[in-house]
């Protein structure tokens, strides 16, 4: 859409290239949704025949590379599968930088001598896969992290992993019980993971520390959109202007200056609270002057988690609850806030900052303006939405994170929800959710994590041409 359309439907309170859909999420229920691809039923895994996931009809699905299986190079697979993206790769196949979700001073995977800090369990692996979800080839890419949740794919082939953590020996330990004395490096960076050769391990540290969540790349201005998900506290949408542009870098440089989003007119607008249906901000960028801040005395997790989103606040940037998933599709950001909006009748707020069940912001880089792509009504149309990817159609795909069942759900440029998967129960693992969904080349296969005490990754395929995926 350009930018003379954009505004013109800004001005009739349509507002970009998802026209409708805040409307249907704000007043009382997503629309109808013919863009489904029909009631779900039980399907039983192509690798061992066991029903982890609920499909339409005609779709069909294999997991790969576990937890504690084994990587082609021999060392062992953690566990945490979290963020990913795909890259196309030789004759067809995918490659998937995968990121792992590792909290503690358990020790780095795969070879220690690479490890960025050997005592942690974070980090990303890289796997070669066909479009059948069959491993040809995987090792360990990124050792040595932690809490890498998300992050985003690069044009210049590359993945960026993002720590949601800023834990470290400076610092007291968080609510995991982990000693961090034990920890050698500082952690709450974001690192680039290139496709094609090794990861360097060194931190972007111009991009802040704080808990990273997820990075969306603007390739026009070479800017990098970055999320924050602060459970317990506020969380700001952020962007690092890197000091030269990554495409003509061939990477992301540090030393750049790290800015936050701030409503024009409205200091400190708090976002995370129930919204107009389409309700649009003008906004502006303030900067963060000590973006890597040193701390003396061990300070309280809590304390340091929010050191610098408040230098943020201060100047006026705005409130948001749980920043997670984040994509970059035809000049929008869209950024999901887990727990923004308003309490629904009947639903029990969730704990922790921000007592709604979900919303979908959508930010236009060229015109600077924020506009509310979606808000849910109750959990049961859309609960907790954490990961997010496009489709070539640009319907979105959002991976929840709920209290109950959990869904893949579809969100489409019109405004229609519709549930595309769900995921089967595990005994004895509550918790167990879906994360890191992506598209392999030509888009015929949804790759997929499931995040559970035995997490694994799944390949989808079937008739796409039924829906809007």
């Amino acid at each position: 859409m350009d930018r003379r359309r954009f505004i013109t439907n800004v001005a009739a309170g349509i507002a970009g290239p998802f026209a409708g859909v805040a409307c249907a999420g704000v007043q009382g229920g997503a629309k109808p949704s013919p863009s489904g691809y029909g009631p779900l039923r039980p399907v039983r895994d192509l690798r061992d025949g066991k029903v982890r996931l609920h499909l339409p009809d005609g779709f069909q699905y294999r997991s790969f590379s576990a937890a504690g299986e084994k990587f082609t190079d021999g060392s062992l697979v953690p566990g945490r599968h979290d963020g990913m993206a795909a890259f196309s790769g030789p004759d067809g196949t995918a490659i998937l930088v995968r990121n792992h979700e590792v909290n503690g001073p358990v020790g780095a995977f795969g070879d220690k001598d690479k490890a960025y800090d050997p005592m942690a369990g974070g980090g990303t692996s890289t796997l070669r896969v066909t479009r059948y979800g069959e491993v040809l080839k995987s090792a360990p890419s990124l050792n040595g992290t932690m809490m890498n949740c998300s992050g985003g794919p690069m044009v210049w082939r590359a993945w960026v992993s993002c720590e949601e953590t800023v834990n470290g020996p400076d610092v007291a330990d968080d609510f995991s019980g982990g000693d961090n004395s034990k920890l050698t490096r500082k952690h709450g960076y974001i690192f680039e993971v290139p496709v094609n050769r090794a990861a360097t391990g060194r931190p972007i540290r111009s991009a802040g520390r704080f808990a990273h969540e997820s990075a969306a790349f603007d390739p026009s201005t070479g800017a990098l959109y970055l999320t924050e998900d602060n459970f317990g506290f506020p969380s700001g949408f952020y962007r690092y202007l890197p000091t030269k542009h990554p495409v003509q870098a061939g990477r992301l440089l540090d030393g750049g200056r790290l800015q936050m989003l701030a409503v024009k007119g409205a200091k400190r607008k708090d976002l995370s609270v129930g919204q107009q249906p389409a309700a649009t901000y003008r906004v502006t960028w303030v900067d963060i002057d000590d973006p890597d801040p040193k701390f003396t005395g061990r300070p309280a997790n809590d304390v340091v988690v929010q050191a610098v989103g408040r230098q943020g606040r201060e100047e006026g940037a705005a409130i948001f609850s749980r920043l997670e998933g984040a994509v970059f599709h035809q000049g929008v950001v869209y950024f999901v806030s887990t727990q923004g909006g308003a309490t629904a009748p009947g639903d029990t707020p969730p704990s922790g900052f921000g007592k709604g069940r979900g919303q979908v912001w959508a930010y236009e880089t060229s015109s600077e303006r924020l506009r509310l792509a979606y808000e849910s009504p109750r959990s049961s149309a859309l609960d907790l939405p954490d990961n997010v990817t496009a489709s070539k159609h640009g319907t979105l795909v959002l991976c929840e994170d709920g209290d109950g069942d959990n869904y893949l759900r579809g969100l489409t440029r019109s405004g229609e929800i519709f549930d595309f998967c769900r995921l089967q129960p595990i005994d004895g693992d509550p918790g167990a959710e879906f994360a890191g969904s992506t598209f392999g080349p030509g888009g015929h296969t949804l790759y997929v994590n499931i995040q559970a005490k035995q997490g694994t990754s799944i390949a989808i395929w079937g008739p796409w041409e039924r829906g809007l995926f």
